[in-house]
């Protein structure tokens, strides 16, 4: 469980801070886009309000938000979004899984089989790695947020499953389909999440050594600047010390 923490943590600093915040907008306004096509009132639309707390999250401009939605309820976006799942394997034998949005699935196949690829890794089957994972809802808090029994006792009252306070975050888990329960519980609570969606959370956790490591955040980092690719999960553990090194 502290492994999925931590790599929460390492794809915070490998990830949100390294990329332009113009991809990271282009990627919540295409989720923001799929969910409002199922309705576009939040208040209704549990997956609708989580893309738009998402976009909040990282302080996406409301007015994005607005054209996103408008854009699915027929204000000029034709466009037919389908979501498509891949797993494989990285170097070290650590397990990934890819979630995608597409409106060209021959064009995200082949970035995502490239990136495999060339990184040393190898792209599977469908159900490859998904068994060593547990699907959760996820909000993540900050730690300033409150104190950590809090936290808890808002989360369990909630019907959340765990949580895990660290230095930097209230990491809280749920089935689900309480997911929408327990994220609006934290947010009347504490604010706004600092993220909050459905995640795949490890079951185990492989440490890696520093060559491994290299080339595996170099292949997610590939994967991630994919304008197709949501997210990426993973079961990998890197040391501090190695991941400083290598962040130097």
């Amino acid at each position: 469980m502290a492994g999925h923490s931590k790599f929460k943590n390492i794809m915070h600093r490998k990830g949100a801070q390294d990329k332009k915040r113009a991809k990271i907008f282009a990627k919540l306004a295409r989720e923001i886009v799929v969910a409002a096509k199922i309705g576009p009132d939040p208040e209704m639309n549990p997956r609708l309000r989580a893309a738009i707390s998402a976009g909040k999250a990282q302080n996406m401009p409301n007015d994005n938000i607005q054209r996103a939605i408008a854009k699915a309820t027929g204000a000029g976006d034709d466009a037919n979004y389908e979501e498509i799942r891949y797993e494989g394997y990285g170097p070290g034998g650590v397990a990934l899984i890819v979630e995608t949005l597409t409106d060209n699935r021959n064009r995200t196949a082949s970035e995502v089989r490239s990136a495999f690829t060339k990184h040393g890794g190898n792209l599977g089957e469908t159900g490859s790695v998904g068994f060593m994972f547990d699907r959760v809802g996820t909000v993540v808090m900050e730690r300033a947020a409150g104190s950590a029994d809090d936290v808890f006792e808002v989360a369990l009252e909630a019907g959340a499953s765990d949580v895990e306070s660290g230095d930097e975050s209230h990491d809280i888990y749920c089935d689900p389909d309480d997911f929408s329960t327990v994220r609006d519980a934290m947010e009347e609570k504490f604010g706004a999440p600092q993220s909050a969606g459905l995640d795949w959370k490890p079951q185990n956790t492989i440490a890696v050594d520093e060559q491994a490591a290299q080339t595996l955040l170099k292949l997610i980092d590939t994967l991630e600047d994919s304008d197709d690719v949501q997210t990426v999960a993973s079961n990998f553990e890197i040391d501090d010390d190695i991941l400083e090194r290598l962040s130097a």
